[in-house]
């Protein structure tokens, strides 16, 4: 649990990151790395909760 709350805060900062990136410079690249890592890191943070929500119905 642990290691997957640090991963997420990590990829978020990540996104985080590349949007400023892309308000300072106004690269689009930056811009289309941060919505891919949000997309990924939500996919993930659903899937995850899918898990812990199958595990309490078992």
């Amino acid at each position: 649990m642990l290691i997957f709350r640090a991963l997420v805060m990590f990829l978020v900062v990540a996104a985080a990151l590349c949007f400023g990136f892309y308000a300072a410079t106004g690269q689009q690249q930056y811009k289309r790395y941060g919505f891919i890592i949000i997309k990924w890191t939500l996919i993930a943070a659903l899937v995850f909760f899918a898990v812990l929500f199958l595990e309490r119905i078992v």
